[in-house]
Formats: C-alpha cells, structure tokens, sequence
C-alpha cells in the first residue's frame, strides 16, 4: 500500500499590491462571498484616501492563493491605533481558506505595528476574538427586471413619495466627472454635519471613483442645477452598492431623498445588476430608520474583535453617550468650517 502523501502546510505573507492586484481581484471575484471591501483596489484607495497604509494577508498552499484578509492600518490619536479588515469599508474580513493562520497573523501584525485592537467586518469570527453584534444592521434586496416592477415593488407610502418627485422640476443623473464629484462632497458634507459626525477626506471619494472606473459612479438629483440629493455607487458581481450618500436640508421637501433611492436602483437595472446592497447603518440612527421605512432586507451584522490585554475596542460610535455633546456641538458648526476639520478627524475612523 502507497503511503499517504502528506498535505502541504499553509503559508501567510503580505501581497505586493503593486503587482499581485490582478491575481487577487481574480480570487475575489470568483470567491462566492468575496465583497467589494475584499478587493485589492479598496485596500488602495483607503492608503491614498486616508493615508491607512494596506497590509494584504494572503494565504497559500503549495504556491496556490487559497484565502486573504485585507488589512488598513488606521492611526488616530482620538480614537486609538487598529488594524481593520476592511478599512472605511462596511465588511471584509476573513475569504477562503487558512482562516486560523490569517487570524493568527493579523494580531502578530497589530502588535508589531503598536496597534491595541484588530477589527474583522465580515467572515467567521476566529477563535479567541470577541463577537461584537447589535451595534449596525445591513440592508438588501433583490431586483427586478423592469423599472415598471420596481416602482411597484416599492411600499406604498414611498412609492407616493417617488411620484410625486418624477413629476416635479427635478433632474437626475449619474457620472464621475468633476461636476458630479463636487456635487457628492457638497451633499455629502452637509448631510453628514446634519448628523453631527465629520466628512471623510475628498480625497477618499476621489480615489475611489478613479480605482473603479466604470464600476463605480455618482448618482444625483438636481434642482435648478443645484444637487440635492447624492450616491456613491459601486457596482460589483451584479450588485449596486450606494455607499456614500445624503441628501440636503432642502432635499426633504422635494422628495429627493426617495427619488435618489429609486434612481440609483433604476439605473442599476440598465446596467444588468439582480440585486441593492444599502450597506450598513447604526442602529437607531436616521439611515436606520429609513432604510427599514423602505423595507429593505435588514441582517444584522457581527464583527469580530481582539484586543490587547488591559485595552478596551474602539469607540468610535457616534450614538455613544460620552459622544453626545460632541455630536450636539457639531451639529451646530457652520459648514465651511466642519468640511477642513472633519477630514482630519474622519480619517482616523477607518
């Protein structure tokens, strides 16, 4: 009898990005639950958005890529050193095989890097890593083929909404030329000053509509030429993903916050994709609450954690009382002044 031949041990190391890019978005692509966040291309507009250096964990067998873990190296003297998979992302973690041995060489990398807490947003959680759960819920849904369906696959009252905007004066469109680009950090920035927390750097948006071309655009609602109402989307394996969005002061008015939600998927449709990702919302919050008021899918969403011993995870969550009255003052700040500070601050959230 033949002896048994023995299998080939698993091996971690960093990817060059540089040069390995075209072989890791292939894996992520073909792996059923790779994710945009998975995607080398993300790990480098997060290092020249946010300045989060990228450390991308690939695991092989007998020189065959088998899993990943991309890593962001955040920085902030606010709110503490953390290695993130995936960094401004809302998923990533572990893909594929040689889970333990990733894990295992993601928290040897944050200690070497001075860094007190790893993050994993997405995949299993490992072995000796707090679960964290009940702090953010995901929504989705599938899509039709028509845009006749999917007005009527819309609740009542939204549909009302949607309506009511298609025959007013409002414009729609989508692109990432200069012109759409300014209109997104306008809207954007007032949005999230609304809500009392800081705008990510342009220079994150700017990266990320340059990294993904075609797979990636900003869609508006004008008025007058004014934009009321904005979406970052990204389109992957047939899924269009709004990510970075909002609406104006003004928007409300003219249902422009409904309309951008129906025009994003519209678009979606022509284009080929089967189903909306709305990613991530804190639960509690106004993007909560009005993604589950359109009766998206919602899942809720577990994190993995670890941190060092006599560290406590970060906080970084806005609903936080210790960050009540930050949030209040900031609410309050004039918006010129929000949109040079907040980038600063935002960058070291990851």
């Amino acid at each position: 009898m033949n002896a048994l031949s023995p299998v080939a041990a698993i091996t971690v190391r960093t990817a060059d990005l540089a040069a390995e890019t075209e072989r890791l978005d292939a894996f992520v692509a073909e792996h059923p639950d790779g994710t945009l966040f998975h995607r080398p291309q993300w790990s480098r507009v997060a290092e020249r958005g946010c300045g989060a250096r990228a450390h991308y964990l690939v695991a092989e067998r007998a020189g065959s890529l088998i899993g990943c873990l991309p890593l962001s190296e955040i920085r902030s003297p606010l709110f503490g050193n953390a290695l993130v998979s995936a960094g401004f992302g809302t998923g990533g973690g572990i893909l594929g095989e040689g889970g333990a041995a990733l894990a295992s060489a993601a928290w040897r990398l944050a200690e070497r890097l001075g860094c007190a807490s790893a993050e994993l947003r997405g995949g299993p959680v490992p072995q000796g890593w707090a679960e964290s759960s009940g702090i953010y819920s995901r929504f989705d849904r599938p899509l039709p083929q028509s845009e006749d369906e999917l007005l009527l696959s819309i609740p009542r009252r939204q549909r009302a909404e949607v309506r009511r905007a298609l025959a007013s004066s409002l414009e729609t469109s989508a692109g990432s030329d200069r012109r759409h680009r300014d209109a997104h950090f306008q809207v954007y920035g007032e949005s999230v000053r609304n809500l009392g927390t800081p705008v990510f750097p342009r220079a994150l948006f700017e990266a990320a509509l340059d990294a993904f071309g075609r797979e990636a655009d900003v869609v508006t609602v004008w008025r007058d030429g004014r934009p009321l109402a904005c979406l970052l989307t990204f389109y992957h394996k047939g899924v269009c993903q709004p990510y970075w969005g909002g609406g104006t002061r003004e928007a409300r008015a003219w249902h422009a916050n409904d309309l951008i939600y129906y025009e994003t998927m519209r678009r979606a449709i022509g284009r080929g994709c089967v189903h909306a990702d709305f990613g991530r919302s804190k639960v509690g919050t106004g993007p909560w609450s009005r993604k589950r008021i359109w009766h998206f899918q919602e899942t809720p969403l577990v994190h993995a954690v670890r941190t060092a011993d006599g560290s406590t995870p970060r906080a970084v969550n806005p609903l936080d009382p210790k960050y009540r009255l930050k949030v209040a003052a900031w609410q309050r700040m004039p918006l010129w002044l929000a949109n040079r500070i907040g980038p600063v601050i935002a960058r070291g959230l990851g």
